[in-house]
């Protein structure tokens, strides 16, 4: 299963929300060549905010469809 995406306020990349934190990610653009320090956007790590909704696995104000009962 994949981890839901949002876009970094850094940099504005659809990135990995995991645990409530963005996950670490290199900023946009190409790194220099010969180069071999690692580099991490700002934004990585950076507590993501919470939904504005929360997802919903049925719609309550649809009805039943005919032939479903109720469990209990």
């Amino acid at each position: 299963m994949s981890s839901p995406r949002r876009a970094c306020p850094v940099c504005t990349r659809e990135i990995a929300v995991v645990g409530g934190r963005f996950a670490r990610h290199d900023p946009p653009g190409r790194r220099p060549a010969f180069t071999y320090e690692l580099m991490s956007c700002p934004g990585s790590r950076r507590s993501a905010p919470l939904l504005a909704t929360e997802p919903v696995l049925f719609d309550p104000e649809r009805p039943p469809m005919d032939g479903q009962q109720q469990l209990f």
